[in-house]
């Protein structure tokens, strides 16, 4: 167990026990940033222990939503595959430099964070599922290594495997949602989602998923004696989930995925 003592941090003889910080406070920001300058320190620190993550079912998240006071916020959500969503494209092509989505310039691809006319693509996931849990529904957006997580398949993998064995399709053909991704149906998993300002303003509905964690299985409704879980119910913020930057962004080169996923189809990849 870690001890602070008069600004120094001392091992007791205790049993170890794992420490929770809230990241937004500046006694986390000056450790954190002491970590940084300490990288043979940091090594022996597991990151994702370092901030609370709770976790939460769809009900609860959605009603953390419409808390007037709600941040952005990470939470933990076991729920279950319903279907993927097929409307849209389920991959971006991505600067291979920084993960922006790229956009296609006269004769290459350019990345405007990057600030560059000539760089490389690279397929990364954009795909939307439905799941559901005991009570409730949600749609759910896997964004870059979120896929690979939950199909074992990179984007890229997937992409170029379907253009060598379609030779024949146009240029602007939809690829579309690949078998490993249909496999994931009826699979029951924790996710790690991230509440975004576009979902607390309303602009958009779906959840981004920042990471798979594991194989998961719901838990059991609660009896009579239990409280029930009520979707109107205020949730309390969380006190150390709160993040100002997570995950890929598409669009913007942010990890914060709630992005809308467009209906642009998806081009066949020509990378530069």
């Amino acid at each position: 167990m870690w001890l602070l003592k008069t600004g120094n941090l001392a091992l007791s003889s205790m049993a170890s026990s794992r420490v929770f910080m809230d990241k937004d406070i500046q006694p986390t920001i000056d450790y954190v940033n002491w970590l940084s300058s300490n990288p043979e320190t940091a090594k022996r620190v597991n990151a994702d222990e370092v901030t609370k993550v709770e976790s939460m079912t769809i009900g609860q998240i959605l009603a953390y939503i419409k808390q007037e006071n709600a941040k952005e916020a990470s939470f933990n959500c076991i729920a279950t595959i319903d279907d993927v969503v097929r409307d849209n494209a389920w991959y971006y092509i991505a600067c291979s430099s920084c993960q922006t989505k790229a956009t296609r310039g006269p004769s290459s691809l350019m990345c405007a964070k990057c600030g560059k006319t000539n760089v490389s693509g690279l397929p990364r996931y954009r795909a939307t599922i439905s799941v559901y849990d005991n009570k409730d529904k949600a749609d759910f957006v896997l964004l870059g290594d979120a896929g690979s997580e939950l199909t074992g398949k990179k984007a890229a993998e997937l992409v170029d495997n379907y253009f060598e064995a379609n030779q024949e399709v146009g240029v602007g053909h939809m690829m579309p949602a690949p078998q490993a991704l249909i496999d994931t149906i009826g699979q029951t998993h924790k996710f790690k989602i991230k509440v975004s300002d576009l979902n607390l303003t309303g602009k958009i509905q779906a959840i981004t998923v920042t990471k798979v964690v594991s194989p998961a299985v719901l838990p059991p409704l609660p009896s009579s004696a239990e409280f029930p879980i009520i979707v109107d119910d205020e949730v309390a913020a969380p006190t150390g989930s709160v993040s100002d930057a997570s995950g890929h962004n598409a669009g913007d080169g942010t990890d914060s995925t709630s992005n809308k996923v467009e209906g642009q189809m998806p081009k066949r990849p020509k990378y530069e």
